[in-house]
């Protein structure tokens, strides 16, 4: 099955690429994070995405679009389900190339990280999925997580601290949620 596999940074996506493709899928990555902040941050996963990219050989759609004010625009109307439009938000832009561009299916590394809700992932799946008439791959990568982390770092990529909109990145330091 042809997959395209939205990337929300580069250690994230090791251990789903390695699982798509020992089951046989033919996996293809898409990178599209306006949720990224600072610009600093977004240009650092950025590029350790494509060092992954380099050293895997697998291949990646690159829509390097800094729209970060769309993101706020999204999540600012509802601050309590922020990560519900935000995955919606980068979701929806991969459901549509995958539609365009003839994949099977369509799934996310955020699904690799036991920090991510979940729920709220495959709820926006589910609804993309119907309303893009592309499958949504939802499958928990979760119990790899580790195991792709310590192999980005054995890579040397950039491992960063925090999921990455600002909302997380202050809620890393009052440690509140």
């Amino acid at each position: 099955m042809k997959i395209l596999v939205h990337i929300c940074c580069g250690p994230c996506a090791v251990y789903p690429f390695d699982e798509l493709t020992r089951a046989g899928h033919e996996p293809t990555g898409f990178w599209y994070n306006p949720n990224i902040h600072p610009y600093r941050e977004y240009k650092q996963r950025l590029d350790a995405l494509k060092e992954f990219e380099k050293a895997s050989g697998l291949d990646v759609v690159y829509v390097d679009s800094y729209d970060l004010e769309e993101h706020l625009r999204r999540v600012m109307s509802d601050l309590e389900r922020r990560c519900w439009h935000c995955f919606d938000l980068r979701l929806t832009k991969t459901a549509e190339y995958a539609r365009e561009n003839g994949f099977d299916a369509f799934t996310t590394t955020l699904l690799v990280s036991p920090y991510q809700n979940h729920e709220f992932i495959m709820d926006v799946g589910a609804k993309l999925e119907k309303e893009y008439g592309v499958e949504f791959y939802g499958t928990d990568f979760s119990p790899g997580f580790r195991e792709g982390k310590q192999k980005a770092h054995d890579m040397g990529l950039y491992m960063q601290k925090y999921c990455g909109c600002i909302f997380s990145e202050r809620d890393r330091y009052e440690k509140k949620r």
